[in-house]
């Protein structure tokens, strides 16, 4: 599964994995299904675990209007997390309850395509975990979960997966998220490719994987907006002005 992205120069360490899911809470397969045909959206859909139905991205923008997995997840009904790594430099995270934005989380706002020059690389939205551990149904967890995702990592030692991990632990949500950049070969830990279900389009079966055909080297060019909108700049004063 390969995404339209690379790292920036000098971001220290090789390149990872891209990967994006949002997962329904005690989602009905049907009606997430629905959702996402009429958003014409390319990806897999997996059985529920732990309670949560996993709604899995095969790129970038995988749906009409730009959308990627965040624009996608505010479409889906009930409770909502969707969670995006890009090349394990970036983690982002974004919850939902029954439509309603309840936060947004940015590990490194300045590995966002196209971010200035002057965007701090300080994690966004730590104080959303609260929002985050009460959309999983753990609510007394959000002071630890606050702690893992204001840390600084080191991309020499740690990547994002690896913080993603602890995460998924922490809130009891499946672990083998983390390894579904493999699709679509079997997902290490977690299910086979043949047991998710594979739209192309929004439509599973032939159709939809030749109408994916179609669309994707238009969508291949596309990138869906960023996570945080405006993030916040250093601001500072150039020293050579002074």
């Amino acid at each position: 599964m390969v995404f339209p992205y690379a790292p920036a120069p000098g971001s220290g360490g090789p390149a990872g994995d891209t990967y994006a899911v949002a997962l329904v809470h005690a989602g009905d397969a049907t009606q997430v299904v629905e959702v996402l045909g009429r958003l014409r959206f390319t990806g897999w859909v997996g059985a529920p675990d732990k309670g949560w139905l996993p709604v899995i991205a095969a790129g970038g923008a995988v749906a009409s209007g730009r959308r990627g997995i965040v624009e996608v997840g505010a479409e889906l009904p009930g409770r909502v997390l969707a969670i995006r790594v890009r090349t394990d430099r970036q983690l982002a995270l974004v919850a939902w309850s029954d439509g309603e934005e309840l936060g947004r989380y940015v590990s490194d706002p300045s590995r966002e395509p196209g971010a200035d020059d002057d965007v701090l690389d300080d994690p966004y939205g730590v104080e959303n975990a609260t929002a985050f551990a009460e959309v999983c149904g753990h609510p007394e967890r959000a002071g630890e979960l606050a702690g893992m995702l204001g840390e600084r990592l080191d991309p020499e030692t740690v990547n994002e997966s690896e913080r993603l991990a602890r995460v998924l632990r922490l809130l009891e949500l499946p672990t083998w998220l983390v390894a579904v950049a493999t699709l679509p070969r079997d997902i290490p830990t977690g299910p086979r490719a043949r047991e998710l279900t594979r739209l192309g389009f929004g439509l599973p079966g032939v159709r939809g994987k030749a109408l994916d055909r179609l669309a994707r080297p238009v969508r291949r060019r596309r990138t869906p907006p960023p996570v945080i909108a405006d993030p916040p700049g250093g601001g500072g004063v150039d020293p050579w002005l002074l």
